[in-house]
């Protein structure tokens, strides 16, 4: 039997999509390539926003000491306007 280890914290991200429309999507998750393949799938593990948008592609990803510092950080980048995003995009690369 497997039990969770509580001793080290879970990794969490936060990520930006670019979506078939060209709009961006920012998100939160412990497993970003998971989530993406959900987001692709569509209905009914997929954001509404994205399942009218498929396919998406994976743009953008950081790192969070937490959940609640990840979705601080999501509303953060969900605040941005466009142009910040893509500035924020192209820094990672």
């Amino acid at each position: 039997m497997s039990h969770l280890d509580t001793s080290t914290p879970q990794a969490w991200f936060v990520y930006l999509l670019r979506c078939a429309d060209d709009t961006l999507y920012a998100g939160v998750s412990t497993d970003v390539a998971r989530r993406v393949g959900e987001h692709n799938a569509g209905a009914p593990l997929g954001a509404r926003y994205t399942r009218a948008r498929r396919p998406v592609a994976l743009v953008y990803v950081e790192s969070a000491a937490s959940r609640s510092d990840a979705q601080r950080r999501e509303r953060e980048i969900k605040n941005m306007n466009r142009a910040s995003k893509l500035a924020l995009i192209a820094e990672a690369k």
